[in-house]
């Protein structure tokens, strides 16, 4: 059975502040990139309340770690098997806390030299969702967590890391061994990361915007490693700069800003290694803008998978691709009650052949077909139902392709018209009866995405059967 280190993590992400969406909902987002068949499943922790500290052990490595007795209500999308870590991913606590790990990324071999990454002992991917989400309060407390653990047991990997409440987005760089730094995203604008460090200019006299590893800066100049001792930039201090990061993570950004900012954007390149972190978007942003990201494969470009070019089409690595396991959207509401604010858009399976079905972060369940699903094909995981659609529109996506983005279209419809509804149902009825509703409301939406996707599969297979090498045309006139 394959480990989840041979299918190494390379998701895109996506961070917007309240101000860039039109509906004023700070979002983020990313895929989570890793196995062509890897299922996940969702998951809704009750609050908890221990009788002594708990502790976390890694099944992946040593990471230890002691925990508060307090532990938050949280959803969350672990993987089907636990053997070689949780890898929760990504999800909404009780206090309207969003977080989502990892987006991984690279180091340099110079600052890797003297602070090298704790592969034994230190905190990675699989645990930090696990041990950050549950207890924090905010955004803000969320970095200031996750950079204690990190100072303390190490970090095993180099990784990017996600947060938002209903006044903050964060993103968190963890780079080498101990030391990282956070950039506040700005109201009115939004990032794109795609597998490199995207930090850039960072004032570590501005504790509003940025936080940082203790010792950070004395880090950097006792080693010599800023290569503009007049600037702090965090990508050149500590990233990469290589022909890789020019086919594998610069276009997804490239794209993304295309797509968000497209008058702005007009003369970046693919392969530019010196695009912006921060954006500002031309327009204010829809929740469908960023879904469309998210599931993009470079449409409308020379680059496309599903395109003719065959010199260009397989230049540049996609934001959507087949080792897509998830993708989420996590958004935190401001102005509704507290106990409906947070939104968990999930999509399983293939981003751009999946559809984005929303779960209310106050729900307590969620359906059955999200709690099982293993390894090999089963029709009553939601993961392999809507893998299953996008494996049947693969083998003849011209003909097919067309039904499926029906119903994708048809479901994104229906959930906000449904999101919308139910909101006022909720709105109308005293807090008290609001949990069971959200659930029951969720649950509706998670079963209706999945009798939409069994009816396409049906039609899927039907049609195909035309469409078999075997086929052959009679001469009628014979």
């Amino acid at each position: 059975m394959p480990r989840k280190e041979d299918y190494f993590s390379s998701c895109t992400s996506i961070l917007v502040g309240k101000n860039a969406m039109a509906a004023g909902t700070p979002i983020i987002g990313r895929n989570e990139d890793a196995n062509t068949a890897w299922p996940k499943h969702m998951v809704i922790h009750a609050h908890q309340e221990a009788p002594t500290p708990q502790q976390f052990k890694s099944p992946d490595n040593g990471f230890t770690i002691d925990l508060p007795t307090t532990r938050l209500k949280y959803t969350a999308t672990p993987e089907w098997t636990p053997k070689y870590g949780v890898f929760e991913e990504d999800g909404i606590n009780e206090e309207n806390v969003a977080m989502s790990a990892t987006e991984s990324a690279y180091a340099n071999e110079r600052v890797l030299a003297y602070d090298p990454l704790n592969t034994t002992t230190g905190i990675g991917e699989e645990a930090m969702v696990t041990v950050v989400l549950p207890y924090i309060h905010s955004a803000r407390e969320g970095v200031t967590r996750l950079g204690k653990i990190v100072t303390e047991h190490g970090a095993a990997e180099t990784n990017g890391v996600l947060f938002a409440d209903e006044n903050e987005v964060w993103y968190m760089e963890i780079t080498t061994g101990h030391y990282w730094v956070a950039q506040r995203i700005p109201d009115d604008a939004y990032a794109v990361v795609a597998n490199q460090l995207a930090i850039q200019e960072v004032d570590l006299t501005d504790p509003t915007n940025f936080m940082a590893a203790p010792g950070i800066a004395d880090f950097v100049n006792e080693h010599h490693l800023n290569p503009n001792p007049t600037t702090f930039n965090f990508r050149n201090i500590f990233g990469t700069h290589t022909a890789s990061d020019e086919t594998y993570s610069t276009p997804r950004v490239w794209v993304g800003h295309q797509l968000l900012s497209p008058k702005q954007a007009e003369t970046e390149t693919p392969t530019s290694e010196e695009l912006p972190f921060i954006m500002r978007p031309d327009h204010l942003l829809q929740r469908e803008d960023l879904m469309a990201l998210l599931a993009n494969h470079y449409q409308q470009t020379p680059y496309d998978l599903l395109g003719k070019d065959a010199e260009n089409k397989h230049r540049f690595r996609p934001i959507s691709l087949a080792k897509t396991q998830e993708s989420h959207l996590l958004e935190i509401r401001p102005t509704m009650p507290k106990e409906m604010r947070g939104l968990h858009w999930l999509a399983m399976g293939v981003t751009a052949q999946s559809v984005f079905v929303p779960t209310y972060a106050g729900a307590t369940d969620v359906h059955a077909a999200y709690k099982v699903g293993k390894h090999e094909y089963s029709p009553d995981s939601a993961y392999w139902t809507y893998k299953l659609a996008g494996v049947l529109v693969d083998a003849h996506y011209p003909v097919l392709g067309d039904k499926l983005h029906k119903v994708q279209q048809e479901l994104t419809t229906a959930y906000r018209w449904m999101i919308a509804t139910t909101d006022e149902q909720l709105l109308a009825v005293s807090p008290t009866l609001r949990t069971e509703l959200m659930t029951t409301a969720s649950i509706k939406m998670q079963a209706m995405g999945l009798d939409k996707m069994n009816a396409l599969i049906s039609a899927l297979v039907t049609e195909a059967t035309a469409l078999s090498p075997l086929n052959f045309k009679t001469d009628a006139n014979l």
